[in-house]
């Protein structure tokens, strides 16, 4: 919706000349190219900046607008600064999400992983980490041995939880490559290092398998499977070495969650089965409910209805009864906008459209906005599952929503589930709203097939 008062970019129109809206979209994703960057430009988002809905772009149009116009400001675009339409509240006129969830470009924001390890106070680590002052790789690599300490260890908490934070807000796709290399360092601490403390050794184990969980979870997400088979099986490694139960449920339900995205059903189930066993003493009741729903998403995909019928129903009973201090930290992304679309994929397997459907609308409903990636998935589990259900109008509206936020999410997995709808509805093509989101899908693909970027 246009912001009241909203004032026309007339010197942004006159850049676009005799060129459509679309046209203009088409050579904005060119350019974007070109600089490696990736936005889903099109004739809906030429017009909002043209209408000045959007006073301000975010941080990877602003970039991609100044390649294509050298020499220019945001100021000679037609644009208000981004500290001014922020001082004044103009939350509707920003190209950018709400101030409490405030949005960076991944790839400045993928730089504080490099940063945090500076954090430790040590010149090794920053050296290491930053790959700077001559050090090669295979030195940064190999860190001479060394005694770590708490600056260390909480250098490793802090990259997991960074990490987290800017995969809800962005997805995967720009952030793996980056995140490996704390990856690396925290590995090689544990490798060449001898912690002053036990509860220090414990720590560095449990944070450098986080971590590899972490690093997992990207390239999984990203579409890079065996990568992420890889780290996953690291950090059980890393778990069982160090007899840590909480890190060990935790890889077994990334492992059982990869296992039912590759099609390996059975190995889900296993998986799932074995982080429950890991998970019991921990008296964590969400725990278990998340690992209940991973064992329903593996038996879904044996076609076993009733097995996975009465892992959701566990999964129920134990998400009702609340939170513990057991919890663990990496859960704070389960509640029950996630346990409903857990459910929906379930129901989904199964052929069960409208019960899915109904699911994920509530996991939509549900999800905290801020919380952009989950969202998009929600709503990319959404489109799917109406189209599949015959709701034909309803799943290209819920299409263009997430078309919507793929600006914000790089995530190759969400954007597959969102060609596989596409595909679901082109035989529905003569109904006019979806002809109108496939037509919109096609331009920001840019592809001849449809097939997302």
């Amino acid at each position: 919706m246009v912001s009241t008062g909203a004032v026309p970019n007339l010197a942004f129109r006159r850049l676009r000349g005799q060129r459509s809206a679309g046209e203009f979209a088409a050579a904005v994703r060119r350019a974007a190219r070109e600089i490696g960057e990736q936005v889903a430009c099109d004739a809906r988002y030429i017009g909002r900046v043209e209408s000045g809905e959007i006073r301000c772009p975010n941080y990877a149009y602003e970039r991609v607008f100044l390649h294509m116009f050298p020499g220019t400001t945001l100021a000679d675009l037609g644009f208000s600064s981004r500290e001014t339409v922020r001082g004044r509240g103009a939350r509707a006129t920003v190209d950018t999400p709400p101030p409490t969830a405030p949005h960076r470009d991944t790839d400045e924001e993928s730089d504080v992983l490099r940063r945090v390890f500076m954090t430790s106070g040590t010149a090794t680590m920053a050296t290491a980490t930053l790959g700077i002052g001559g050090t090669s790789a295979a030195a940064a690599a190999r860190p001479a041995p060394r005694r770590v300490g708490e600056a260390e260890v909480s250098a490793v908490e802090k990259a997991v939880r960074q990490i987290r934070l800017l995969d809800d807000r962005h997805g995967a796709d720009g952030l793996y490559r980056k995140a490996s290399h704390p990856l690396r360092i925290a590995y090689a601490l544990l490798d060449s290092g001898v912690a002053a403390k036990r509860s220090t050794a414990g720590r560095l184990h449990a944070g450098a398998g986080e971590l590899a969980i972490s690093v997992g979870w990207l390239a999984h997400d990203s579409g890079r499977f065996e990568d992420a088979r890889s780290h996953y099986a690291e950090a059980l490694a890393t778990a069982r070495v160090a007899g840590d139960a909480a890190l060990e449920a935790h890889a077994f339900c990334n492992a059982s969650f990869l296992a039912r995205d590759t099609g390996r059903p059975r190995e889900s189930v296993g998986a799932a089965e074995a982080g429950q066993r890991a998970a019991r003493p921990l008296g964590s009741p969400r725990l278990l409910a998340l690992l209940a729903l991973r064992e329903a998403g593996g038996r879904a995909g044996l076609g076993d209805r009733t097995g996975c019928e009465r892992a959701i129903g566990r999964a129920h009973t134990a998400f009702g009864r609340g939170r513990s201090d057991a919890d663990p930290e990496w859960m704070s992304f389960f509640r029950e906008a996630e346990l409903e679309f857990l459910e929906a994929q379930c129901w989904s397997v199964l052929g069960e459209w409208s019960r899915a459907a109904h699911h994920a609308r509530r996991a939509v409903r549900l999800q905290d906005p801020h919380f952009t990636r989950n969202l998009a998935l929600y709503r990319a589990e959404l489109t799917w599952d109406l189209g599949r259900a015959g709701r034909a109008a309803e799943a290209a509206a819920e299409g263009h929503r997430v078309l919507d936020l793929l600006d914000r999410v790089r995530s190759t997995r969400i954007r597959a589930m969102l060609a596989g709808s596409v595909t679901a509805l082109r035989p529905q093509r003569g109904t006019p709203e979806v002809r109108e989101f496939l037509e919109r899908y096609a331009e920001v693909s840019d592809t001849p097939s449809g097939t997302p970027k």
